[in-house]
């Protein structure tokens, strides 16, 4: 006795399940025949398989499978007075299987089931030893009624919105991520498929594919910029300030994708995670240095040595917060196991991020906070100047 054991590795996101991949439909929207969907199938199964994005690929639509086929004869049935349905069950009974009741006995409930023996349902030539009644309680013999023949079909016949399709499993190769292994078919099917096909998909592909339908990445970076601004803004009661923190996170931001690129990493949706906590880290350095600046400015420094007072005062706790926290992630650069995908994709961008917002833009911030400041300063005494009034104009209400 062979036994064959299977060994499968964990899920990459615990409670997703053992199995990836896409479940990807093609529809045969013309209804045509079987040989036509077959033949389409098979012509886009070839091309599939020289992407580069795809690894592993097959179809549960098998269309040329050994039937034994049953051919009853209903006119015959009509003059022997013999119901279609009681042929049809008496075929099911003994043929199959046929469900009769339950009962219950040892403490346990028992389903009954009526089947012919082995020996007399493994041909199809003992049909002739099954009979059926008629309406006149006579027993008519199978035989008579049914004729066999060997054929061969579809194993079955899936619909999916109506349409004959054929369900076309697969997984993405070592290196693509799902998202470039659907866009792959999708290019495939534009490139292959005539008009009268069409495709869709299920399971967790449908679902992959109608969360990429919500909300953008760029509405939910847009958000995170403007609460983190209006925090900023109430935090230093002023809307000038905000600017100058936030003007160093594009910084960091370039930092992110860069670690990215250099480890041939995609920006998928951990990356988008990642890049959503850049917008607080790298503020937090910001703010560390623009608080400072604001204080003592306000205290009556001049704005240029104020800014370099800031930067020159809250460099080494910067310093040491941000590397901290980036020896901190390092971990999560280098994980192993199941899963370790994300996990480093997401160390990639936070690593990335902050080396650059700890070693470039801390250099940017005061320069940022000197502009705003200076432009705001401009602003305010602009609109402090008393207005000149024009020949023969009337002074303002309350002018002297």
């Amino acid at each position: 006795m062979v036994s064959n054991a299977f060994a499968f590795p964990p899920p990459a996101i615990q409670g997703v399940g053992t199995a990836g991949g896409f479940t990807f439909v093609l529809e045969d929207r013309a209804g045509k025949d079987i040989p036509f969907l077959a033949a389409n199938v098979t012509k886009f199964m070839e091309a599939a398989r020289k992407r580069p994005e795809i690894g592993s690929i097959n179809t549960t639509f098998l269309p040329i499978v050994p039937q034994l086929y049953v051919n009853v004869d209903r006119d015959k049935a009509l003059k022997e007075g013999v119901e279609l349905t009681e042929i049809y069950r008496t075929l099911q009974s003994f043929m199959g299987g046929y469900f009769i009741d339950y009962f219950n006995r040892f403490g346990r409930q028992w389903q009954v089931y009526i089947q012919a023996e082995g020996d007399y349902r493994t041909r199809a030539e003992n049909l002739g030893l099954f009979y059926v009644r008629n309406h006149d309680g006579e027993a008519v013999p199978m035989a008579s009624l049914t004729s066999t023949k060997s054929i061969s079909g579809p194993e079955f016949t899936m619909r999916y919105n109506l349409y004959r399709s054929a369900q076309i499993n697969g997984s993405a190769a070592p290196g693509y991520s799902s998202t470039q292994a659907t866009k792959a078919l999708e290019e495939v099917f534009a490139q292959t498929m005539p008009s009268e096909m069409g495709f869709d998909y299920i399971g967790i592909s449908f679902q992959e594919q109608k969360a990429a339908q919500g909300v953008p990445p760029a509405a939910i970076f847009g958000l995170s910029f403007l609460f983190v601004f209006l925090i900023l803004a109430a935090l230093y009661e002023s809307w000038s300030l905000p600017f100058s923190v936030l003007l160093g996170t594009p910084i960091a931001v370039l930092g992110a994708f860069a670690a990215l690129a250099s480890r041939h990493m995609v920006n998928n949706v951990f990356a988008q995670i990642g890049l959503v906590m850049l917008i607080g880290l790298a503020a937090k350095n910001a703010i560390l240095i623009v608080e400072f600046a604001r204080l003592e400015y306000e205290k009556g420094k001049p704005l240029m040595d104020a800014a370099l007072a800031g930067a020159r005062t809250r460099l080494r706790p910067i310093l040491m917060t941000s590397f901290a926290f980036i020896l901190g992630t390092v971990p999560l650069w280098a994980a192993t196991g199941a899963g370790a995908v994300s996990r480093r994709i997401i160390g990639t961008v936070v690593i990335g991020g902050m080396l650059a917002a700890t070693c470039i833009a801390v250099c940017i911030i005061p320069v940022t906070f000197y502009v705003i400041e200076r432009l705001a300063r401009s602003r305010r005494e602009h609109q402090s100047e008393p207005r000149l009034n024009a020949p023969g104009e009337a002074p303002a209400e309350g002018a002297v």
